[in-house]
């Protein structure tokens, strides 16, 4: 796995207000077509805002509402494969995987894993977001 972060998401309550309230910053809002998840380019990665009920269901996890329960860090991997070593990489590191690896409904493949500490991490692969050699993440308009 590279040193790197890709995408942070963010839990939100009110999704349509926090959109506002990043888009009033100036931040560059990308995949527009998306439903229930709001994405910004932020240089060479991304931020997300998701229901935070969504969240921590998605991830496997129970919903609470401290700080490292509202948001989930990303690592956005080159192939399916990828997602398959990094999780089970995870795994013999100490990590305890909350979702195994699996087809997604966006039409890409992830899975999630608590590090040692609880902090939820997806490893995902997404055919629509290119990953740079630097590992900078391009999200498409």
């Amino acid at each position: 796995m590279q040193p790197r972060l890709s995408l942070v998401t963010l839990g939100v309550a009110d999704l349509a207000r926090a959109s506002a309230f990043y888009e009033g910053l100036g931040w560059p809002r990308k995949v527009r077509a998306a439903e229930g998840v709001v994405f910004f380019q932020l240089g060479g990665m991304g931020l997300s805002l998701y229901p935070r009920a969504e969240l921590a269901a998605d991830a496997g996890v129970p919903l609470q509402n401290e700080p490292s329960q509202g948001f989930t860090l990303a690592y956005n991997a080159r192939s399916r494969d990828e997602v398959d070593a990094v999780l089970a990489q995870a795994e013999t590191l100490g990590g305890r995987i909350t979702r195994p690896a699996q087809k997604a409904f966006w039409g890409g493949y992830h899975g999630h894993f608590a590090d040692p500490e609880g902090f939820v991490w997806e490893i995902a692969w997404n055919p629509s977001f290119a990953i740079a050699a630097d590992g900078g993440l391009s999200l498409p308009e």
